[in-house]
């Protein structure tokens, strides 16, 4: 897939690194001259000079051939537009990263396929730290209606070296709940589970739950709170 990131700033060239990792084309396009320079030497992707929502760069940079486009400029107005010129060209995969919440609703009539609000991952990721700090990690699917949590299972749990069939049919499991990963250790991979998989003290598991249910999913497993004090 030819990747086409307007925006070399952090979130452009970290992005790009990633996608060139995962074995896609990957070019980025940037005013600043240092930008691309180290886009070019330090990460190994391709680099145009020049303004994102300038058609004549677009086109020198490929966009014609490009699957999808990032939009991650300076500001929403230039990505904005950058959508805009990127749909007339035939693009239909545009990922956004949107700074303020005003432009929702531009974006969305500009038809972004996906909108990335940095400042609101953010302050989840913050405000999860805070209201479930046993939680390794936590997404949200839906507008916030789903939820995946990485949870430890230490030797205390609850649930360790019981099986996903026993714990299951444990009429106390919370309803509308899930548990679809499972690592037996830090450095292992990731596993489907299945009935007969035994949830071992130190392995890491991935449930799927509503959100009206992360508290009853961790006191259920019997994870612990932890609170450090200095």
């Amino acid at each position: 897939m030819y990747v086409l990131i307007g925006g070399a700033g952090m979130m452009g060239l970290d992005l790009a690194q990633q996608l060139l990792k995962l074995g896609h084309t990957v070019a980025v396009i940037d005013i600043d001259p240092l930008a691309c320079r180290f886009a070019r030497e330090k990460i190994g992707v391709m680099a145009f000079e020049g303004s994102a929502v300038s058609t004549t760069v677009l086109l020198e940079a490929g966009i014609r051939q490009a699957n999808a486009i990032v939009a991650a400029l300076r500001d929403d107005a230039l990505n904005l537009a950058l959508i805009t010129l990127s749909r007339s060209y035939g693009i239909s995969h545009i990922v956004v990263r949107m700074r303020d919440r005003e432009f929702l609703e531009a974006y969305r009539l500009a038809q972004a396929s996906h909108i990335i609000s940095t400042v609101d991952l953010a302050v989840a990721t913050m405000a999860n730290a805070i209201e479930y700090p046993q939680v390794e990690s936590m997404m949200h699917f839906e507008q916030g209606q789903v939820e995946v949590l990485k949870l430890p299972i230490s030797g205390d749990c609850y649930v360790a070296g019981q099986t996903i069939a026993e714990i299951a049919q444990d009429p106390h499991f919370p309803n509308h709940s899930l548990i679809i990963g499972y690592q037996c250790h830090a450095c292992a991979n990731l596993e489907i589970p299945n009935g007969n998989t035994v949830l071992q003290a130190g392995s890491t598991i991935l449930v799927v739950t509503r959100p009206e249910f992360v508290h009853q999913i961790i006191d259920y497993l019997g994870i612990q709170l932890v609170i450090f004090q200095h």
